[in-house]
């Protein structure tokens, strides 16, 4: 029993964590350090090169990594009184062209300082023979390592930022299936919601001009929006009893074509670039701002689920909604508050991805409601009801995001990433019944 419990709490961690092991060995491979890291590295080559003022040559690709690899070696050997004669931000044809003018200055180069990409170019293959007046200048570049793809630290926010959205819509659909039923329109509300914030941004805030206090009024109305439909369906649940599937399919319905109705088939991109600071941005140690507001809010879900009366109630109503009112708890109020709550957080999820894309349009969400299920199931949840953990959802919201990005990375077409998927929700709900059945 204890054993059972134990895998039952912390069973998909340990799957997470077996994935995570896989991935990192089958994407282990060797690795060329760009940025401020390779710019150290090469600099440090360079020091024994040409003597006090040595002239060097930096060259690089016009990608971010690049570039900072390229401004920050040529700030450095700048200030640290070496000549830099050109500063190549492009290809081999810009490489030749610097080389050219170089060539015609008659003076030799004691080194060409370029990244790893760079250092292959045939244009500096042989420049003895095509540049003879820049002597022979060694090529140096940084030094490559081994290390798997799937652990480099932008591939895990990368995984973290991409998985925010589903993650916080499913905190309000753990709180729905936990009290036994189901939410199918947080999918559509996403949507709605993105295209009402930008809208709203457009119409009434001031466009590409709004301000901070139209964005934040913009994306609130848009959510309490999303919340009044969840609203509406709660109430039709509690009321007329019709049952959660059915009136939340309605509900993804209608929601999808008030989207469409509100975008008229098109995206609303009419927003300020300061709008991107939600879904972009990165202001506490390095972590993406959705991310933060993801962990924030998992932090309050569990509070709320463990620690609070309303949180039991849930779980009482979930396990048996007769007892729970025969206990005095009121059935109507809980699941009421379950599909609102529900409701808002895909709202908050359809601003956070409006951020991100910076736009709103109908189209976001699809098929997100089953992805957020799914991260749900996978997470330990019950379809029965009164089951569930935070941090189960949040470890299932992570270990589909894994195993989809995991076969980004080894080439796995998106045919038989659905495929994985399916079979992976499939083997959750198998072994919930079996777990249940024991």
């Amino acid at each position: 029993m204890k054993n059972t419990r134990f895998f039952a709490d912390y069973g998909m961690i340990m799957v997470l964590l077996l994935l995570c092991i896989f991935f990192s060995i089958v994407t282990h491979g060797e690795q060329s350090p760009t940025g401020e890291a390779a710019a150290r590295q090469v600099l440090a080559s360079i020091s024994g090169q040409g003597g006090a003022s040595p002239r060097v040559l930096i060259a690089a690709s016009d990608q971010p990594g690049d570039a900072e690899f390229a401004s920050t070696l040529e700030r450095t050997l700048t200030g640290a009184g070496a000549r830099v004669v050109a500063t190549v931000r492009g290809g081999p044809r810009d490489a030749r062209e610097a080389l050219v003018k170089a060539s015609a200055g008659g003076e030799p180069l004691d080194a060409i300082a370029c990244t790893q990409a760079a250092g292959a170019w045939l244009v500096f293959a042989d420049l003895g023979r095509d540049f003879p007046t820049l002597g022979h200048p060694p090529v140096i570049t940084p030094r490559s390592y081994r290390w798997p793809n799937f652990l480099k630290s932008e591939n895990l926010l990368n995984i973290a930022n991409q998985i925010a959205v589903i993650a916080i819509v499913a905190i309000g659909m753990t709180m729905v299936i936990i009290s036994g039923g189901i939410d199918l329109s947080v999918g559509s509300l996403l949507a709605l919601s993105a295209v009402l914030a930008a809208r709203f941004i457009r119409d009434f805030a001031g466009g590409a001009e709004a301000g901070v206090l139209g964005l934040v009024v913009s994306c609130v109305a848009a959510i309490l929006v999303c919340g009044v439909v969840g609203a509406f369906s709660g109430f039709m649940v509690t009321q007329f009893f019709i049952p959660p599937f059915i009136v939340t399919l309605a509900m993804m319905l209608v929601g999808s074509g008030l989207a469409y109705i509100l975008a008229e088939g098109q995206s609303i991109y009419q927003i300020p670039d300061s709008f991107v600071w939600l879904g972009r941005g990165s202001d506490f140690m390095g972590l993406p701002n959705a991310v933060v507001l993801m962990i924030v809010l998992y932090v309050l879900a569990h509070v709320l689920m463990s620690r609070m009366k309303l949180g039991r109630y849930l779980y009482a109503v979930g396990g048996n909604g007769e007892a729970a009112r025969l206990s005095g708890v009121p059935v109507k109020r809980v699941l009421m508050f379950a599909y609102v709550a529900s409701a808002l957080l895909a709202g908050l999820g359809g601003v956070v991805m409006a951020s991100q894309l910076k736009s709103g349009s109908a189209t976001y969400g699809n098929m997100y409601e089953l992805y957020v299920i799914a991260a749900v199931v996978v997470g330990g949840a019950s379809l029965s009801g009164g089951e569930g953990r935070m941090l189960g959802t949040l470890t299932g919201a992570f270990t589909i995001a894994v195993i989809q990005n995991g076969m980004n990375l080894t080439n796995v077409e998106s045919y038989t990433q659905k495929v994985v998927l399916g079979l992976v929700i499939l083997g959750a709900v198998m072994l919930d019944k079996i777990r249940h059945a024991r």
